[in-house]
């Protein structure tokens, strides 16, 4: 059953990146990373991150997806809840050195603030450097927790995990910059 779903979804995800205008990030071999971009204008409440970055209404973000397909590909191979957090976390690691560059050479960079995320998927994110926020509106939280149901699902997360409330994902551009620019050599 989950193989089916699996598949499923590996045929709509192509027509769902189309009409979402996602964009890949690659390494410089071309390799696709396990992040896809989009810009979009910051529709939440002002935020104020720890490096004093203020975040308000309308301001420019790159807004960063999992590829999900893909990680949940990886996923179910696996056994455990640490080795399944621990695959997420290197993947999301060796990501932002490229997600990193692809934003220092975007055409609007000066104009961008920083990268959001929305995931369920936030433990540990603050050692990457990510700075957590609840989602506020209630009715958008059930929203992305239901879009997140089938990752659930198909990875065989504990359902406990999946109670976890959605939340938002947000670094600076100058902390990512900070921490993950200019790594080539690794």
């Amino acid at each position: 059953m989950r193989q089916c779903f699996l598949t499923i979804w590996s045929v709509l995800d192509p027509i769902y990146y189309f009409c979402s205008r996602l964009e890949y990030i690659e390494d410089k071999t071309r390799n696709r990373d396990i992040f896809r971009v989009r810009l979009m204008k910051y529709k939440g409440r002002d935020i104020v991150l720890s490096d004093g970055t203020e975040i308000t209404k309308n301001d420019l973000l790159l807004k960063i997806h999992l590829h999900n397909v893909r990680l949940i590909r990886e996923l179910i191979r696996l056994d455990s809840e640490i080795k399944k957090g621990r695959l997420i976390y290197e993947q999301v690691k060796r990501g932002l050195p490229n997600l990193t560059e692809y934003l220092q050479c975007h055409e609007q960079f000066a104009d961008i603030k920083g990268i959001v995320g929305i995931t369920i998927l936030n433990k540990g994110c603050e050692r990457l450097g990510f700075e957590t926020f609840s989602i506020i509106n209630p009715f958008y939280k059930w929203y992305k927790q239901m879009a997140f149901a089938p990752m659930y699902l198909i990875s065989q997360f504990r359902l406990d995990s999946f109670r976890r409330p959605p939340k938002y994902l947000f670094m600076s551009k100058d902390k990512l910059i900070k921490l993950y620019g200019c790594q080539s050599d690794q």
